[in-house]
């Protein structure tokens, strides 16, 4: 790049840069660009049928409606925009209907655009329209526009049914072309919040084992430590988010007839695997905890062995993450098991650490001092691990 460049080429520059990479993800594997394009091209193609059919063929007075309509419901999941449609149309309905028993009893009045407004608002607040509920006020107010300006009663019944209509084709138009082309399947959404997680687990073990192999604690390095796994709440809420994605994404989606993996079966087990994780991750967050405690109290005992196993065995638990972390469908027979021999080189550290606390003598018994909780908390760890991995074996063989 020229460094004569002013920032304003260079900030361009940047962007073209990244315009490639976005595209090359997008074609390559599927993933988040890739869901975007499609939902952009869907979306572009149910707004323009809903267009021509409402302007081209019934020559509506209001034809944005349906592509409105239709762009509105076009959701991530054919369940989504189903259920989405059912409560839009049913907003809008209401919306025209408020408008229909008061205007047409009260007329085009202040007074009754007034009563108008609030009915709808309080309508609304059901929660049975989620977010589709703001749609009933904004129904109504162009229901009263339409007949506000309408010329007679005939012209006004006309108008505000069409209103009707048109939402209701822009909604069918893009049920039909989120079912028909490319319905989405966010199977791998699953996978991913478990890859998401345990690349989580795998960065924060993968720092800390180091350091109590070398049996060095430093105050700053356990703050960030607890920083850190204060932070994986919202990883954990994501993951979680994901999950039901994929899940919803099957429900009326022809596409899973087709999958070699589909059904109950999978999804129970990856969230069989996404609750592990999520229980390993807040057991991590309690040994890190227990580690600044020890940091905090301890100052007369050598427990430099001691954090040499423990270190040995976090870095076996942080192989495990890591192979969690590339979790692949394809290839569950041969992870399942790789994961089987960390799981049991894990255990065998998991003793190794439970043996040198007893033969420094630790007192872990007493609840004044990390050392109990510590030994318990890679107990719980390799519990977590043990399950994943039996999880696991179990998809692999379904």
């Amino acid at each position: 790049m020229n460094r004569r460049a002013g920032p304003v080429e260079r900030l361009k520059a940047g962007r073209l840069a990244r315009i490639g990479p976005w595209w090359r993800r997008a074609l390559g594997s599927d993933g988040h660009e890739r869901h975007a394009v499609l939902l952009i091209g869907k979306s572009t193609l149910a707004a323009t049928i809903a267009w021509l059919i409402s302007y081209g063929l019934l020559s509506a007075q209001s034809p944005a409606f349906a592509p409105f309509s239709a762009v509105l419901i076009m959701q991530v999941t054919v369940y989504q925009s189903l259920v989405q449609s059912l409560r839009y149309v049913g907003a809008v309905t209401t919306g025209v209907a408020v408008q229909v028993a008061l205007g047409f009893l009260a007329g085009p009045e202040v007074v009754t655009f007034a009563l108008v407004a609030l009915v709808a608002l309080v309508i609304g607040r059901w929660p049975a329209l989620g977010a589709q509920g703001g749609q009933v006020a904004t129904a109504a107010f162009f229901a009263f526009s339409t007949y506000a300006s309408a010329a007679g009663y005939s012209e006004k019944v006309t108008q505000l049914g069409q209103i009707v209509l048109l939402v209701l084709i822009g909604s069918v138009v893009a049920l039909a072309v989120n079912l028909v082309i490319f319905p989405p399947m966010r199977f791998r959404s699953a996978e991913y919040g478990v890859r998401t997680l345990a690349q989580a687990l795998c960065g924060l073990l993968g720092d800390i084992h180091p350091v109590l192999t070398a049996g060095e604690l430093e105050g700053e390095q356990t703050a960030q430590w607890r920083a850190r796994a204060a932070g994986t709440g919202e990883l954990i809420t994501q993951a979680r988010a994901g999950m039901r994605t994929a899940r919803e994404s099957l429900y009326y989606n022809p596409r899973r007839l087709f999958r070699r993996h589909h059904g109950r079966t999978g999804f129970e087990n990856y969230g069989a695997m996404l609750e592990a994780l999520e229980r390993t991750l807040y057991q991590a967050a309690s040994l890190i905890r227990s580690l600044d405690q020890w940091r905090e109290t301890e100052t007369s005992y050598n427990y430099r062995a001691f954090l040499e196993r423990y270190g040995t065995f976090l870095e076996s638990i942080t192989d495990s993450a890591r192979l969690l972390s590339t979790l692949d469908e394809d290839h569950l027979a041969d992870q399942t098991d790789e994961l089987y021999e960390l799981a049991d080189r894990a255990q065998r550290c998991r003793r190794q650490v439970a043996e040198q606390a007893e033969s420094d003598g630790l007192p872990l018994a007493d609840p004044a001092r990390p050392y109990g909780v510590l030994v318990v908390e890679a107990t719980r760890l390799m519990e977590e691990v043990q399950h994943t991995s039996d999880v696991l074996q179990r998809y692999a063989d379904t």
